[in-house]
């Protein structure tokens, strides 16, 4: 195979609302962060063990003003996209790096009524949403990955 693939999937919880920042001509750009949990079972002390990867999300224009509309902090989202990294310098002039996902396209899995029962009392009408594929996760299984 002579070609190269850069695709993310992800399903994950909002870690804070959707931000969106606009510019001239009408385009926007959104951003927000992502949740990833992984758990597991540590064979030696038979503890639970949860860890949370971060993904910073980045989503535009129209696709970016749905999220501000109908996604707020909690709600669990199906993303695809590719991992892009940004090179910019901080208030120091030293060179950063931001690793983050552009997402080409998302469903929503937390329905309406998920959404309400959350404690939010003024969500907008939310689209229902159905999974893409079943939750694949086995509880019983002790291996990281």
């Amino acid at each position: 195979m002579s070609g190269t693939l850069n695709k993310v999937m992800l399903i994950g919880h909002l870690g804070d609302e959707v931000k969106l920042h606009y510019f001239e001509g009408g385009n926007c750009v959104g951003r927000f962060p992502l949740a990833t949990n992984e758990t597991y079972t540590n064979r030696q002390t038979n503890e639970r063990i949860t860890n949370t990867e971060w993904h910073n999300i980045v989503v535009r224009n129209k696709a970016a003003e749905i999220c501000e509309k109908y996604l707020t902090k909690g709600d669990r989202i199906y993303v695809e996209g590719r991992i892009k990294t940004r090179k910019w310098q901080d208030e120091k002039g030293m060179d950063r790096y931001s690793t983050e996902i552009h997402c080409t396209d998302f469903t929503f899995l937390t329905t309406k009524g998920e959404s309400q029962n959350s404690g939010s009392s003024q969500q907008p009408q939310m689209p229902q949403a159905q999974p893409m594929a079943p939750d694949t996760m086995d509880d019983n299984d002790d291996l990281p990955f």
